[in-house]
Formats: C-alpha cells, sequence, structure tokens
C-alpha cells in the first residue's frame, strides 16, 4: 500500500521536483496540498485534483497523511516541523534542515522527541552521477587539491524572503550553497579549517543583507585543501567540482563525471542526461522505504548538523577573520 503524502508549499521546488516525483514515485500519492496563497493553490488543485488547505493545521486535521513535503521559506520550516513531530508525521524537508546551528540542535530533538523520521531533500544523492564519483575518487591516488563552483544569473538575488538574513539565515551559502557543502560532506567528511568571505555587491541599490557571492576556504587533516565560488549573480549557469589528486582527476558537472589521467586524458566517463524527476521520485521512494524500515536515514537530523555547523563556520569565519574549524562548533 502506497504512502499517504501531502504538499506544504507549492513555491518553484514543489512544482518543479516534488510534485513530479510524486506522481512518479512507486510508493508514495499525493493526497492534499498546501499553501498560504489561495491563487498559487488553486492552480495545483486544478492540475491534482486532491484537496487543498491554506493552513498547516487543518491539513493535518483533515487528513493526516503518512508523511508531508516541506518545501515552504526558511523562517517557516521550524513551525511545520515542529506541528507535523508532536502529531507523529514524517517530513521530507527541502534544504536547508534549519537556519543555524542552533535551531538544528532544536529541531534533532524535537524529532526525536516525536519519534519522526526527517530526511531533508537532496537529489543529487539520488542521482548515478552523483553516486559514481566515490569510486572514481579511489583511483586518483592521494586527493590534495579541490576547486568547486555553483554560480547563476537572477536579475534580483535579493527578491522576497531569500534576501533577508533574519528570514533566510544567509544567502548563497545556506540556500543553494548547501548542495555544494552537502557534497564535501558526502565526499570528504568534515574540513578542520573553513574561511569564507562574501558580499552583497552584486545589486547594491537593492538593499538586501543576504550574500549574494561568496568564496569559501577550506582544509582538511590529510592535506586536501581549496576553494568554493557561490553566487546567484554569476553568469553562466555553473555547477562544477575538480578535485586533483597524486594519480590524475576527477572533473565532476552537472551531467557527467570524468576521470582524468596526468597528461590530460580521459580515462573514463559517465555522462547522463538530466532526469530530475527521476531523481525526486527515487529520493520519495527511499523516504517511504525508510519509514517501512527498508532503508535507514542518511539524510536526517544527526547527519546535517554536520551541514549547520559548516555553514555556521562559514559567517562565523567572516566575522572573525580567521579560519574557524567547524568540528569545534559541534
Amino acid at each position: 500500500m502506497k504512502r499517504r503524502a501531502a504538499v506544504i508549499g507549492l513555491g518553484h521546488q514543489a512544482r518543479e521536483d516534488h510534485l513530479p516525483g510524486l506522481l512518479a514515485a512507486g510508493r508514495a500519492e499525493l493526497v492534499a496540498l498546501c499553501d498560504s496563497d489561495p491563487v498559487a493553490l488553486g492552480a495545483q488543485q486544478d492540475v491534482h485534483r486532491v484537496p487543498g488547505f491554506t493552513d498547516t493545521t487543518e491539513l493535518l486535521d483533515s487528513i493526516a497523511p503518512d508523511f508531508v513535503i516541506v518545501a515552504v521559506p526558511h523562517h517557516a520550516g521550524r513551525a511545520v516541523v515542529e506541528e507535523c513531530a508532536a502529531r507523529g508525521i514524517h517530513i521530507l524537508k527541502e534544504k536547508p534542515f534549519a537556519t543555524s546551528l542552533s535551531e538544528a540542535r532544536e529541531l534533532a530533538a524535537i524529532c526525536a522527541a516525536g519519534r519522526v523520521e526527517l530526511m531533508v531533500t537532496l537529489q543529487r544523492r539520488f542521482n548515478p552521477i552523483y553516486t559514481s564519483v566515490g569510486q572514481f575518487l579511489d583511483q586518483i591516488g592521494t586527493p590534495f587539491l579541490l576547486d568547486g563552483q555553483y554560480t547563476f544569473h537572477t536579475d534580483d538575488p535579493g527578491a522576497g524572503w531569500r534576501g533577508n538574513v533574519s528570514q533566510a539565515g544567509g544567502g548563497c551559502i545556506i540556500d543553494m550553497g548547501y548542495h555544494v557543502v552537502d557534497l564535501l560532506l558526502w565526499y570528504f567528511g568534515m574540513p578542520s579549517r573553513i574561511i569564507a568571505e562574501f558580499s552583497t555587491a552584486a545589486l547594491p541599490e537593492a538593499g538586501y543583507d543576504a550574500e549574494d557571492t561568496a568564496v569559501i576556504q577550506i582544509g582538511y587533516d590529510s592535506g586536501l585543501y581549496g576553494s568554493v565560488l557561490l553566487s546567484r549573480w554569476i553568469a553562466p549557469k555553473t555547477e562544477e567540482l575538480s578535485v586533483v589528486g597524486t594519480k590524475g582527476s576527477v572533473l565532476l558537472t552537472r551531467g557527467q563525471v570524468r576521470r582524468i589521467a596526468l597528461d590530460g586524458s580521459v580515462v573514463e566517463e559517465l555522462t547522463r542526461s538530466q532526469a530530475p524527476v527521476s531523481a525526486a521520485a527515487a529520493q520519495i521512494d527511499h523516504f517511504c522505504r525508510v519509514l517501512d524500515g527498508e532503508r535507514t536515514n542518511a539524510s536526517g537530523p544527526a547527519q546535517h548538523l554536520a551541514h549547520a555547523a559548516f555553514v555556521a563556520a562559514c559567517y562565523e569565519s567572516k566575522k572573525a577573520g580567521c579560519y574557524i574549524d567547524p568540528k569545534e562548533l559541534l
């Protein structure tokens, strides 16, 4: 029997990823929608033909789903998690897990007290290109240098709540950068030192305070070091991670991973046309398997305390003007 799922928050991420993913998933079905905007809600109801609500409490009272997919603005996520946990309803939450390290600790305690599973949505973990990177890294000797970029251009990088630190928790580091943070933690673990420089200089007259561009320098006890550029102002759209080792290198882009020899020749590569619905559906089905006791939750609150510490170290290093060890924040 399929798990009954409701989607709370009907912005871009829900429309482009979570709703199509639910329709393609084999172990879940959409039973309700919720958004505070009645116009946005009505538009999706016309498409999906399920009950719609403008209030989370009313949805949970009326439908009692097995789990909810939460895709609300960052500052609104805590209230939804608290209410669902109090009712024993499981949560598949859009990143970030929390807007700060202190909130991450509190949300982890809330989920534990409510005995609910919470999994943070990170579709790259369900994309074969990204899952194969570890095997490629094993073949390049000792990695010692990394270089990452995740950039795109938006005309107003501070638009709406995303430009407000008090609501978003930060800018490109905690938002789009969360995907890069997850890749670094997934492939290499927690670094021992982080320092970040960032600014709101792309559109100074707009008056936002959440960074639009950032450079993060990181180092590991193993000797691996490097930097990551994040920006929601720089075109063209770029997403790549390059790792150099003693016997070669690995270059990861959104649809391809290559292992490159020391002379620059391509030893092997994997290419996959973009299939976001497939990754979203696989993520939802995996979460259902977690709920059914068939899989472990590798993207739960305990794991995302590390993400929160990484992000916090970025912001703390900017204030202090020096490297921060994120492990000390934990």
